[in-house]
């Protein structure tokens, strides 16, 4: 079997789970194969994961030196991406998409009484065209379903007002069988045709929702009105859009000739997804990593590479496509940052593109330099939480009790980002009455730096807390008590809004909900929640099964351990003969035991 390079090795252990579009170059940098999946890393690891039956694809596998690829968001948006890379770089290892092939699109014409048809013919003619698609099937679910909900005229007359008042046509079979409403004989007004193509329109743009919305609105109307058989088959409707709602936003029609840049920043560097969009189709994109010079902002280096990449591209597009406005003029060229529709739905998909390959890099970077990736995440923490130095030992807290019932705290460690289980601790609260939290934070923490100064190991450099200024200013009364505050930092995070509390500063600080400061403190409470709650519900269950012994007379609380410490459940107690009792706490006090159970069976 074919063993790819270190370089391809990395690349396959961190392609993303997702629908796209990818490409094999070889040695020389050109695209030798172009093909689509649903799971991107699935497929393209088939290729090197075993000897394949054709000796094609073989040869095909030795000669791949580089992977690129594209996410989009549908396993049809990626077949429509493949036909338009293929046809446009004829790859030596395609076979298929590579004619000249029209494909089917979906066509409303422009005239009174519009007709609704399928077509391979794009003509300029005021028409609306939707597509297209990627079969001649795909295509009829869409006309079958618009026929279903709609009754539209399918014949080709020409339905001029001035035609239709002179009586010039009759209806036909399709009105007797109620699958036209006869316009051709003013039987249908104009404004009532019209507003069902304009429910039609919606649909082929994937708006199915704003659809629904407006017939569930008919469907009241009609129901307000006692026409209950109207509103019934307005509800038919309502139910087959739910079954068929379907979206694509690779292709949109309307647009021709636009470049979409987007960016995401991360420290140094910045992720650069490109998109060129020619006759409604992707037809080129690239993502790239960009190391910042200076002080440059994301706009900077936007504008530094966008130039290069059109250059690259031979792209003439006059319409840029970004997240954010970028106040920036060229002649012929301007920057628009869509808030809805199509164009919105493709600076989305190239936003993705950048995420995912932001990912990738990151994956790469922690599988090929541990170290380094680790370090990096320390010094951005530093950053973000203001911190005089890197928080390679952080330590959590968090509480856990019913009604004060069984007080327990927990403290996990995490060491380089990382939980370092053996360092876990649990508290069961001693100097703690009925449910006071902020008593039980104090008392825990305290407990834990006493002990580390006793046995003079080493404190951390970050301390989280749980909870909100409460709890923050009862870990820091212990932190008093023991003269260490202000020698470690320490930190508060309220659950609802993810608001971190600094001491003394009466407002919060809020993270960036991506940033991976805040997935470390989230991922540090979680990890504190699950190891305190697992202690408490074991305390809550040994105390129950501890009080239903412990009720027997006669019985004390060392009696009780010495048999669950033997038996390990009532209901394993509760099966034995006396005699295995007695062997335990001697015969009198079996019997007692023997007893009770009969008893109370």
């Amino acid at each position: 079997m074919f063993v790819p390079s270190s370089e391809i090795q990395l690349k396959l252990k961190t392609l993303p789970e997702k629908p796209g579009v990818y490409h094999y170059f070889d040695k020389n940098g050109t695209i030798i194969y172009v093909g689509k999946a649903k799971n991107l890393k699935k497929r393209v690891n088939s290729y090197f994961s075993k000897i394949h039956d054709q000796a094609k694809t073989n040869v095909l596998v030795r000669k791949i030196v580089a992977i690129e690829y594209i996410v989009v968001d549908t396993e049809v948006d990626a077949l429509l991406l493949e036909n338009n890379l293929i046809k446009k770089y004829q790859p030596k290892y395609n076979i298929q998409l590579k004619d000249d092939k029209t494909y089917p699109w979906i066509c409303i014409k422009k005239e009174p009484f519009p007709r609704v048809f399928a077509t391979r013919q794009h003509v300029k003619d005021g028409s609306q065209y939707f597509g297209p698609y990627p079969s001649g099937k795909i295509m009829h679910a869409y006309l079958d379903l618009i026929r279903e909900l709609f009754p539209l005229r399918s014949c080709s007359l020409d339905l001029a007002q001035n035609k239709i008042e002179k009586g010039t046509y009759k209806v036909c079979l399709e009105y007797h069988i109620g699958k036209c409403k006869g316009p051709c004989e003013n039987k249908q007004r104009a404004a009532d045709y019209n507003a069902m193509i304009a429910q039609i329109e919606g649909i082929l743009k994937g708006n199915i929702t704003v659809v629904i919305e407006q017939l569930v609105s008919w469907m009241n109307e009609h129901a307000a009105a006692f026409r209950f058989e109207e509103a019934q088959e307005i509800k038919t409707s309502i139910e087959l859009l739910k079954k068929h709602q379907v979206k694509s936003t690779v292709v949109s029609p309307t647009i021709h000739q636009v470049d979409v840049l987007t960016a995401i920043e991360d420290d140094a560097t910045v992720f650069i997804n490109y998109l060129i969009v020619n006759h409604g189709s992707i037809i080129q994109g690239i993502t790239l990593e960009v190391i910042r010079k200076n002080d440059e902002t994301k706009e900077d280096v936007i504008t530094t590479i966008l130039p290069e990449l059109r250059e690259r591209y031979k792209s003439e597009s006059r319409e840029i496509l970004v997240e954010e406005p970028i106040d920036w003029e060229l002649d012929n060229m301007r920057f628009f940052a869509p808030q809805r529709g199509d164009k919105k739905a493709l600076v989305d998909l190239s936003l993705r593109n950048a995420k995912y390959y932001r990912i990738e890099k990151l994956k790469q970077e922690k599988i090929k330099d541990p170290e380094r990736h680790t370090n990096r995440i320390l010094d951005t923490m530093m950053r973000d939480l203001r911190l005089k130095e890197l928080p390679a030992h952080i330590e959590c807290f968090d509480n856990s009790n019913i009604q004060g019932t069984n007080p327990v705290s927990a403290c996990v460690v995490f060491k380089d980002a990382k939980p370092s289980k053996k360092d876990y601790r649990h508290f069961n609260v001693q100097t703690v009455e009925g449910p006071d939290d902020f008593a039980t934070m104090r008392e825990a923490v305290f407990r834990r730096y006493r002990r580390l100064l006793d046995e003079n190991e080493p404190l951390p450099q970050l301390i989280i807390i749980d909870g909100g200024k409460g709890q923050l200013g009862a870990a820091l009364d212990a932190l008093e008590k023991l003269d260490l505050r202000g020698k470690i930092a320490i930190i508060g995070i309220a659950k609802r809004l993810e608001e971190l509390f600094y001491p003394g500063d009466s407002l919060p600080l809020y993270l960036d909900k991506r940033s991976e400061t805040l997935k470390v403190i989230q991922q540090l409470r979680n990890e504190a929640h699950r190891f305190g709650i697992t202690h408490h519900r074991n305390r809550r269950s040994k105390s129950a099964l501890s009080n239903e012994l412990e009720s027997i007379p006669g019985i004390g609380p060392s009696t009780v351990q010495d048999l669950i410490k033997t038996f390990k459940s009532v209901k394993r107690i509760k099966e034995q003969k006396e005699d295995s009792i007695a062997a335990v706490i001697g015969p009198a006090k079996a019997k007692i035991i023997c007893a009770f159970f009969k008893n109370n069976a």
